[in-house]
């Protein structure tokens, strides 16, 4: 994980050349500002955006900066061969010209299973579009994204530009402490795979009217798959995980659970201010709030068991249009004493060890522990003969971000536990593959008085989990800053 609770900015590795960000971030402003003014306003125009050279060298910058650069598609190509081979300008030059013509055709993506995160056995299918497609997702990402993010609530932070995880955890504390208790933890049967397309694109169409960008939109959704086995697969739903404008289409199809549930909360609505929500709670009304991070969602209730029970089916209800359904085995109805998972976390109302007060607990997970000692095994396996400095740069970047993301939970006891354990599998990996005794163990890790020293190879020292400061996260409300608006107009 990025350092410091990562934002979802989606920035790139390198620099892209200052004269070409300046324009985009200018388009970019003006499109928002546009948004923002009028929020019924539908946009035509766009696709000069799109296909502006200084658009497409932006947007390869961020493919180029992207972690799965070094991954082809299904032609084969990767970002350093375009480099080496064909040249960036060229490259771009011609893809210019396909997108301008019309000539320009999303190719199917590759088809990739991975496991999925706790050792269940369930594989998750990522689809890799060629660089080509990737630079012009990435470019229509750059174009569409200031228009949807006027639109978007304040409720979810998944994949949105300067929001994090953690906003999302600390809005559950903020209101957990306010007695919203009830929780309907949901999970969206394979959200990413059956978004309906036509329902999709009427969203789109709601901000844009550009017909050349929403044949774009459209023929990305319907490039088709190619699987592992070489079969072409036709996509007649869904929106491919992989992709750079996977995300934000989601969050587009998405956000109109967030307006359903988040309306009552704006201006002149029925929770708009505390004094609204505390008439509504005198008369037996619930009052609720949603905080979404992606395809993963939570509503917090200021109520009953009812009260939840009625806004699952409310939800259902909702997304169903859109192709979705809740599943019927993960989406449950708790109490926050009970406690449960979000985002790696485990939240819970538990009552302060030696006090009668009661506060809500941000813990890490069972689960992301379990996948951070598994990493740590198989780096350090007894007979392993991986070179030592190759070992501790992986075990360093894995754990400092690791603590990085979790340092804002109760988290100092983890660290610790966490810590030692590293510690003792890289000392018995070393003792193991040079055949010391104990005693050269000792000799070789503590000093004349006794104090035990980090292990070490090439000047790269293993990293002392229990060093990171474990601090609370300020929970920004609505002071998160937008990208495209400056703070002093914010």
């Amino acid at each position: 994980m990025p350092e410091d609770a990562p934002l979802n900015s989606g920035a790139p590795g390198q620099p892209a050349p200052a004269g070409s960000w300046s324009r985009v971030s200018e388009m970019q402003a003006k499109l928002h500002r546009w948004a923002a003014a009028d929020r019924s306003r539908r946009f035509g125009d766009l696709f000069n955006f799109v296909h502006d050279p200084a658009t497409l060298i932006v947007a390869f910058d961020r493919v180029a900066g992207n972690t799965g650069a070094r991954t082809p598609g299904v032609d084969g190509l990767t970002v350093a061969s375009v480099e080496e081979h064909i040249g960036v300008p060229g490259f771009l030059d011609d893809l210019r010209a396909q997108l301008k013509t019309g000539m320009f055709r999303p190719l199917p993506v590759r088809e990739r299973r991975i496991p999925k995160p706790g050792g269940s056995g369930k594989v998750r299918s990522l689809g890799i579009p060629t660089v080509a497609d990737r630079v012009v997702q990435a470019a229509l990402k750059l174009v569409l994204e200031p228009i949807f993010e006027a639109d978007f609530e304040p409720v979810s932070y998944g994949f949105r530009p300067r929001r994090r995880a953690q906003d999302a955890i600390a809005e559950i504390h903020y209101f957990g402490t306010r007695n919203y208790q009830w929780v309907l933890d949901a999970d969206i049967e394979a959200c990413f795979d059956s978004i309906d397309h036509t329902a999709l694109m009427d969203r789109v169409r709601q901000r844009v009217k550009d017909k050349r960008v929403l044949a774009l939109v459209k023929a990305f959704l319907k490039a088709g798959v190619l699987t592992e086995l070489g079969e072409n697969k036709n996509a007649l739903t869904g929106t491919p995980q992989g992709g750079i404008l996977s995300p934000l289409l989601a969050n587009v199809a998405l956000s109109v659970l967030d307006e359903h549930l988040h309306r009552p909360w704006k201006s002149g609505g029925t929770m708009a201010t505390e004094s609204r929500r505390a008439v509504r709670r005198r008369k037996g009304l619930p009052t609720w709030r949603i905080i979404r991070y992606a395809d993963d969602f939570v509503v917090l209730v200021h109520g009953t068991r009812e009260d939840t029970e009625a806004l699952r089916e409310d939800v259902a209800r909702v997304l169903a249009p859109m192709g979705l359904r809740l599943s019927p085995a993960k989406t449950q109805v708790m109490h926050l004493d009970d406690g449960f998972d979000f985002l790696g976390f485990h939240i819970q109302w538990r009552r302060k060890r030696g006090t009668s007060k009661w506060h809500v607990y941000t813990f890490i997970a069972d689960r992301p522990i379990r996948q951070l000692k598994a990493k740590i095994r198989a780096l350090t396996h007894r007979l392993s003969q991986q070179d030592l400095g190759f070992v501790l740069t992986r075990l360093n970047q894995i754990m400092r971000g690791w603590a990085s993301y979790f340092k804002h939970a109760v988290a100092k006891y983890a660290f610790s536990t966490l810590e030692h354990f590293v510690w003792w599998r890289v000392i018995r990996m070393m003792r193991i593959r040079h055949r010391w005794t104990w005693r050269d163990i000792r000799r070789r890790f503590t000093t004349p008085t006794g104090r035990w020293l980090r292990p070490a190879a090439e000047k790269i020292e293993l990293f002392n989990m229990e060093t990171v400061p474990v601090t609370r996260y300020r929970y920004r409300s609505s002071n998160i800053p937008n990208p495209w608006v400056p703070p002093d107009l914010a």
